[in-house]
């Protein structure tokens, strides 16, 4: 069975690229064989996190990014892979990062996309392109999938929540950010009964989290309270070399000299992937 997830919260800046990033490499360090689909906007910061951004805006610029991830929401995509064949368009598609984790990047193209689909009228076809494509040509192949969603509500992020079904929320310890996932398990509740899917609200994860902090205790155990099941084992430490690293094109797996609080970030992500395997139900 492959892990599916997808990190969302209908709010920019709570680290979901980031999260997306580490506990894909957290995986990767358990042996786990994975795929990163940014859904998050074209500024691709997932190709930027793991030094690949470069690459592929040079493939833009140079007309060779043809097919790329708003390809898959194609009404013509099915007749692309027939004509090239399935392993040609992911060898296009798929970008292999140096921390051995595959990624399809995000691209301009994702922007037209919404308006696109908001004219299809079958809804398991305008919501569930995506799936179609990762029941198709990724599940086999991977054993775990994560989906970067952007901090809004649109059909292409819906997409990624039928495709992934199982969503996982960073969030900060404050007042808006506790508002925002309570909001966000309701919705998910909408998506069950509406769409008739199996979405949950499968792990919080709170995000640059400062230990022996007033502030940062009383949120925690109110999250505690509220989200009980969906809790993440470890907090994610707040760390300078999480920044540092993401500007060197690398995550923290890969820093030589840590510091205490990045040690601490990357024992959370470890614990918090081998959680995620647990809950999702995958092989080990």
């Amino acid at each position: 069975m492959t892990i599916r997830a997808a990190v969302f919260l209908d709010k920019g800046g709570t680290g979901k690229t980031t999260t997306t990033a580490h506990l894909g490499r957290a995986l990767t360090e358990l042996g786990h064989e994975g795929i990163l689909i940014d859904l998050a906007g074209k500024q691709s910061d997932l190709a930027k996190q793991f030094g690949l951004y470069e690459p592929q805006q040079k493939a833009i610029e140079n007309d060779e990014d043809f097919p790329n991830l708003s390809s898959v929401f194609d009404d013509d995509f099915g007749k692309l892979v027939k004509m090239n064949g399935a392993d040609a368009i992911l060898d296009r598609l798929i970008y292999e990062t140096n921390e051995g984790i595959d990624l399809i990047p995000a691209h301009p193209g994702l922007d037209s996309v919404d308006g696109e689909l908001n004219n299809v009228e079958d809804r398991e076809d305008r919501y569930g392109r995506l799936k179609a494509f990762v029941d198709e040509y990724l599940e086999d192949r991977y054993d775990f999938i994560l989906i970067d969603l952007p901090g809004l509500s649109r059909i292409v992020p819906y997409n990624g929540v039928w495709a992934a079904e199982n969503i996982i929320a960073p969030v900060e310890m404050g007042s808006y950010e506790f508002g925002q996932v309570k909001q966000l398990a309701e919705d998910i509740d909408k998506y069950r009964s509406n769409w008739d899917i199996d979405a949950e609200l499968t792990m919080v994860i709170p995000n640059k989290f400062e230990r022996g902090t007033t502030l940062a205790d009383d949120y925690m155990n109110r999250y505690q309270e509220e989200f009980n099941g969906a809790m993440a084992p470890n907090p994610v430490a707040k760390s300078q070399d999480i920044r540092n690293a993401t500007e060197a094109g690398k995550t923290i797996f890969e820093l030589e000299e840590p510091s205490a609080t990045a040690s601490r970030a990357k024992e959370a992500y470890l614990a918090n992937a081998n959680e995620l395997v647990d809950r999702i139900g995958g092989e080990q």
